[in-house]
């Protein structure tokens, strides 16, 4: 396996850090476009794209604004629309730098809501769309009183940080040892007032007007996730009917890559690709 790693301008003239795992063969079967998930960034799915680079694909990930090692407050996105489209340019990237190979968007968790919102919006060209654990709606119900105050200072104040209050111990079961270290300097626990309410009004969005997604979608997710809806997945694949694949995992924690079953889900997602090549 082979990194290459470069920065491009996104939206709102932000500087993103991109890298990118490569295979070793000469010429791809597939490129993995994976955007992350609030707090973390794309170097947390190394292990992911060594499995994908064994089977052949490229993987390049991005850190969306506000994470990783790209600019911006720490937990903020400028609106919903802007990182769909960071999204749709390393899509445009994975085309330039492997022409005439199929290209998969994968998204977890904010990056799943990012994801679709990318493919329902600008419909890149895309063989397929993965989403994991996507957070369409939140699995817990938040203070009515607080999301309302919230909403209003995120006209005023978008940018306001806010602690994302998610526990260490509900993103993935122990016994996968592939799962990063959530000491990780790269990571953090900030959440802005807008990045919030964008990615809310977004999911609520997006299960509206699936009928525009014009790819088919595998959907996975764990039966007892505490941090994103399971229930909002089920809606998003039944109404899409035999365009989705949905993959529930009993038992399955937030971060299904990473959970106990963690070698599987990656394994599902690989065949999943292989069936659509």
């Amino acid at each position: 396996m082979r990194r290459e790693e470069w920065k491009i301008i996104g939206a709102k003239a932000t500087e993103l850090f991109v890298r990118e795992w490569q295979p070793d063969v000469q010429r791809a079967r597939a490129v993995v476009c994976i955007v992350h998930g609030i707090g973390e960034h794309g170097d947390r799915y190394g292990h992911v794209a060594s499995s994908m680079t064994e089977a052949g694909f490229a993987v390049i990930a991005l850190d969306l604004h506000g994470h990783g090692r790209s600019s911006g407050k720490r937990g903020h996105i400028h609106s919903l629309g802007a990182a769909a489209s960071d999204a749709a340019l390393i899509i445009e990237a994975a085309e330039d730098r492997h022409p005439g190979v199929p290209v998969f968007l994968y998204g977890h968790s904010m990056g799943g809501n990012v994801a679709l919102s990318c493919a329902l919006r600008y419909k890149p060209q895309i063989r397929g769309l993965i989403l994991t654990s996507p957070w369409l709606r939140l699995a817990f119900k938040p203070n009515p009183a607080v999301e309302w105050i919230g909403r209003k200072l995120a006209r005023v104040m978008p940018a306001l940080q806010q602690s994302t209050g998610l526990n260490p111990a509900d993103l993935y079961r122990p016994g996968y040892p592939a799962a990063a270290p959530i000491a990780d300097p790269l990571c953090h626990t900030k959440i802005t007032l807008r990045t919030y309410t964008e990615i809310a009004a977004g999911g609520e969005w997006a299960l509206s007007h699936s009928d525009l997604l014009h790819v088919p979608l595998l959907l996975m997710h764990g039966t007892s996730d505490r941090i994103t809806s399971f229930e909002a997945s089920r809606q998003l694949a039944e109404s899409l009917g035999g365009q989705c694949r949905f993959a529930v995992s009993e038992g399955g924690y937030h971060e299904l890559h990473n959970d106990s079953d963690g070698e599987k889900t990656i394994a599902g997602i690989i065949n999943w690709i292989e069936l659509q090549l």
